[in-house]
């Protein structure tokens, strides 16, 4: 997965980048860079307006949600705003040039940690229950074929043990099965399919806790599909997307090897290195505490300013598919402050 992503012929690495292949909220509408705007505003003031505010975009695309940002920034902060992408790709020709471009997250950031739909993307092992336990998930990256490899380590078992509910009460029965097909079935692959899949979230939650580290004072926000504990997927959720289509999870570069993120799991780990409470919200939550807005607006508009209600009305739309709880509204935000108070940032 880290190689089909980030290698020399990655995914995110070649060719023109996510947009390309899939929507995310920061391509849907500018609504979403609007609100992160009001966020940074607020953050700002929570900090006592720094001689220089950072906001730092990990897994940054070609930079489009900073080319937004840009220009929703108002002054005076704008002067004192650093802009900075960091990506695995080479940076885009046209980027504007007060946006930074580097591959790692930098040390000390006061300000804004902002990662989109980065953590389904940081790769991570799958695991299938077996009647002998947890076993690893191997795959082909040619061809995407699967089979089952070694037991996983203790490390990755004391998460699964942790964090991912044990498969459900059928696993007597389907060990019972196993037995009698043999060790040597075709059906093996299919038996253990049938005891769940685990999703080892233990990679996600080094990545957010070292995003988080990189902070002086601020708040990281984390944009996720995702799930909790109480709701885990058994058959998992790795997938793939190709140029605005769902396909399967080969791993060979040629398109996004995706899996949603243990939520609770992340967000307890970067509460430990934080040492401030984190809040978990759907993005529906979160938008409209930032002012978003998808009411439509008075018919009696349409006929003082037509061209007023037009604009009105395509930016209710575009408001409501950002908090459409079934689509991108479903998405989590996990804010995770460093040093300051998240309530009124919220409340502003």
């Amino acid at each position: 997965m880290a190689t089909a992503l980030y290698g020399p012929d990655g995914f995110f690495v070649s060719g023109p980048g996510p947009a390309a292949h899939f929507r995310t909220s920061v391509h849907a509408s500018p609504v979403f860079a609007s609100c992160l705007a009001r966020l940074v505003a607020a953050l700002d003031l929570e900090l006592g307006q720094p001689a220089r505010f950072d906001v730092v975009d990990v897994g940054a695309g070609r930079g489009e949600l900073l080319r937004s940002l840009s220009v929703a920034v108002g002054a005076p902060l704008a002067e004192r705003v650093r802009l900075v992408a960091v990506e695995k790709a080479p940076r885009p020709d046209d980027l504007p040039p007060e946006i930074e471009w580097v591959d790692e997250i930098p040390q000390g950031i006061t300000g804004l940690l902002v990662a989109t739909e980065w953590l389904d993307n940081v790769p991570l092992d799958i695991a299938v229950h077996t009647p002998e336990g947890w076993r690893y998930l191997l795959v082909n990256p040619a061809t995407g074929e699967e089979s089952t490899g070694n037991p996983v380590s203790p490390e990755d078992a004391d998460w699964l043990n942790q964090w991912w509910p044990s498969p459900s009460p059928t696993a007597p029965l389907i060990k019972e099965f196993a037995s009698e097909m043999g060790p040597e079935s075709d059906a093996k692959l299919l038996i253990n399919e049938a005891g769940g899949r685990g999703e080892v979230g233990r990679s996600r939650d080094e990545a957010w806790v070292d995003a988080v580290g990189r902070l002086d004072r601020g708040l990281a926000l984390s944009v996720d599909y995702g799930h909790l504990r109480d709701g885990r997927p058994v058959g998992g959720t790795l997938t793939g997307y190709r140029g605005g289509r769902q396909v399967s999870p080969v791993p060979d570069g040629s398109c996004d090897v995706t899996a949603h993120v243990a939520m609770d799991s992340v967000a307890s780990a970067g509460e430990r290195v934080a040492r401030c409470a984190y809040t978990l919200v759907s993005q529906r939550e979160g938008l409209r505490a930032l002012g978003a807005d998808g009411g439509r607006p008075p018919l009696s508009l349409a006929s003082r300013d037509p061209a007023g209600y037009l604009r009105a009305l395509a930016a209710a739309s575009a408001v409501a598919e950002l908090t459409d709880p079934a689509g991108l509204g479903g998405h989590w935000w996990l804010l995770q402050p460093v040093g300051v108070a998240l309530d009124p940032l919220m409340a502003r």
